[in-house]
């Protein structure tokens, strides 16, 4: 017996596909092959009876070959539009992962723009470091540093300074002070005196003056009390201090790294100073704010004594110390541009002509404070010096070839503009062939009815 075909599952799947799900079309679809398909069994029913019959008239064989004809036709034609559609699908398909793997490689260009700006940046703000009625600071060393937190006569920085300095190491071996790892100040190095200056007046001198032990039985160590709860001052960094005949009077800041929240991403690869691998802030259009510059955390330079150090928790210094102090603290090239940041500002931000945001609403105005202890200066070499222009011309590179991959954005984004035209087109010619042959068959249908 003559069974009539069919479409198949896969098929009614793949035209449903092409034509974007739409019920409308889907309905034409199953419309036309079920008429095309009575098309096919009226022919083959005809055949049949003419052979059964012996009816061999010359209007009846006319007839069935012209169902059978519009049934191939419109088989042809409804499947040469499909291939057509597929197509054009393909074709849009490529463009978009072509776009995409441009905007994956924009997006590091935009990084690497970054990460040169920052270092060139950095070097330029030295000549920004007149602000308000502040005089030019000159350069700060170690040396300075030391005798900035010597003239805190009665502070435990200026105590623990001196110790270091008239007593080198035995220091580190004295109950009350082997667990400390320094003075905030001396633990970070600004490459320069104005950006130093920012980062001081940001923490206050109080922060700056701060003691870094690093588990909480050394922050014990540095002042014991008697049974009353009273401090007693024959131990400890008061008794140290009285010693040498600097009494520390008032309080003071105590910092335990073990009992710090540390920053639990990633490092940059392949960095030599282990920065923190934080993503770039990005206003709500997706584009990186105008002149920022990066964040303070990773704008601290340690030096290589304690750039391995390593909590009992196997932390440094970046992702304990200094990410608990500034955070995601941002810096940029001037106020405006900062202001202009605000909706991607969300733990505070800097700016090199002494604006400061503290916190999300909370701005710090009037005129620049002078902190009188500041961060030191790593020493820099004539090979440093001549490598800014390498930096210079490297920036020039990256900036030319986002340039060029934005041009081949624009090419690809037209691609697929024109591919998206014509699919739609199609689209509509393939809906409406559908519509005028399901109305074809069914006319024929009836005419043999």
């Amino acid at each position: 017996m003559f069974q009539p075909p069919t479409p198949t599952a896969s098929k009614k799947k793949v035209m449903r596909h092409i034509v974007g799900g739409d019920d409308f079309a889907t309905e034409k679809i199953e419309i036309l092959s079920a008429r095309t398909n009575a098309l096919s069994i009226k022919g083959a029913s005809s055949a049949m009876m003419q052979v059964d019959l012996n009816e061999d008239t010359v209007d009846a064989k006319e007839m069935q070959n012209g169902e059978i004809l519009l049934a191939q036709s419109i088989m042809r034609n409804t499947q040469k539009l499909e291939d057509e559609l597929r197509k054009l699908g393909e074709r849009i398909k490529e463009h978009e992962n072509k776009i995409n793997h441009l905007n994956s490689e924009k997006s590091k260009y935009d990084d690497s723009i970054l990460h040169l700006q920052v270092i060139i940046g950095k070097s330029e703000s030295s000549s920004m470091a007149t602000a308000g009625n502040m005089d030019n600071p000159h350069s700060t060393n170690d040396e300075e540093v030391n005798k900035q937190i010597l003239q805190h006569e009665k502070s435990a920085a200026g105590i623990l300074c001196e110790l270091k300095i008239h007593h080198g190491a035995q220091t580190s071996h004295l109950t009350s002070t082997k667990d400390v790892v320094g003075v905030v100040a001396t633990l970070g190095k600004v490459e320069d005196d104005n950006l130093s200056r920012l980062f001081s007046e940001y923490l206050g001198v109080e922060t700056m003056l701060a003691i870094v032990c690093k588990t909480y039985e050394g922050v014990q160590a540095i002042e014991m009390y008697d049974t009353e709860g009273c401090i007693n001052k024959n131990y400890g960094l008061h008794g140290l201090g009285a010693s040498i005949g600097r009494a520390l009077d008032g309080r003071f800041l105590v910092i335990c790294l073990e009992s710090l929240r540390p920053y639990a991403g990633n490092h940059v690869v392949d960095d030599a100073q282990r920065k923190l691998d934080i993503l770039n802030p990005r206003l709500p259009n997706g584009e990186c704010p105008a002149g920022f510059l990066g964040f303070a955390v990773n704008m601290i330079n340690i030096d290589s004594s304690n750039l391995f150090f390593v909590t009992p928790n196997g932390y440094g210094l970046r992702e304990t110390l200094f990410y608990n102090l500034f955070s995601r603290l941002q810096v940029y090239k001037t106020r405006a541009e900062m202001i202009q940041a605000l909706p991607c500002i969300s733990e505070g931000a800097l700016s090199l002509d002494g604006g400061i945001i503290r916190s999300c609403g909370v701005f710090t105005l009037g005129n620049r404070e002078d902190i009188d202890v500041r961060f030191p200066r790593p020493e820099r070499s004539k090979e440093l010096d001549n490598h800014h222009g390498e930096i210079a011309r490297q920036l020039m590179e990256v900036k030319q070839k986002k340039e060029n991959i934005m041009g081949d954005v624009k090419r690809v984004q037209a691609l697929l503009d024109e591919a998206r035209l014509n699919f739609n087109k199609t689209k509509g010619d393939y809906l409406k062939y559908l519509a005028e042959s399901s109305s074809n068959a069914t006319q024929v249908i009836y005419l043999e009815v």
